[in-house]
């Protein structure tokens, strides 16, 4: 029986999260660095004309909400709960790594190939000051795919599969669930995106978080050897 399997769901997520932890700890620092600067560098130098979204009925449906800035910035805290719990294996971290890096490819990639941003809402926001902070630090461009939605969407999956690895109670995958949707909803109410982006973000997250986690190469027979 693995030391997993002898353990209750406390001591093993514990377990996890004391492994390799500096390491980690500066590994996930040194990514998102990267990733953030490839990101804003994009942001503030599109390289063609930039396409403003439609929008759908759902954008009019979700309004604006100046305390939705909370659960849109949580998204820094949320991805990192993934990697801080995974062991640093080739089946774990290694197919981690391998999502966060083809998403963050795929979306830089559509961002460099085609900008976007999203409409110009008639909206005060200097009447709420953690909007205009939002609003100056990141301007609504890089909207589609909306890689907000995306990471959150990985990281829900992802965590999903940690909690069931180590038995976690009904309670956490809930709470997972509810982290995951208020971020999305999150990115709409504060005008960040709009519904195109966040079900474009949604299912490249979703479909990259699945493909990496789940596929498993088949091995190559090894030819027969005639003595």
């Amino acid at each position: 029986m693995s030391i997993e399997a002898q353990n209750d769901w406390r001591s093993q997520l514990l377990t996890r999260l004391r492994s390799r932890w500096l390491l980690k700890t500066i590994g996930i620092a040194v990514y998102i660095t990267a990733f953030m600067c490839t990101y804003f560098a994009l942001l503030n130098h599109p390289q063609s004309a930039v396409t403003v979204m439609p929008l759908q009925p759902l954008d009019h449906w979700i309004g604006f909400e100046p305390w939705a800035v909370v659960p849109y910035a949580s998204l820094w805290l949320y991805i990192g709960v993934v990697p801080s719990l995974l062991w640093l294996r080739r089946d774990e971290m290694g197919r981690y790594l391998a999502a966060v890096t083809l998403l963050s490819l795929a979306g830089c990639g559509i961002f460099y190939f085609w900008p976007t941003a999203v409409p110009a809402f008639p909206l005060d926001w200097s009447a709420w000051p953690l909007v205009t902070w939002l609003k100056s630090t990141d301007a609504s461009g890089n909207a589609c795919p909306s890689l907000h939605v995306a990471f959150s969407v990985l990281t829900a999956i992802w965590l999903h599969w940690l909690l069931r690895r180590t038995g976690a109670p009904r309670w956490l995958h809930g709470f997972n669930v509810v982290w995951c949707v208020l971020i999305v909803w999150s990115t709409m109410a504060t005008r960040q995106h709009v519904a195109l982006d966040v079900e474009v973000g949604a299912l490249l997250g979703g479909l990259l978080a699945l493909v990496c986690l789940y596929f498993r190469p088949v091995p190559v027979r090894q030819p027969d050897v005639c003595g």
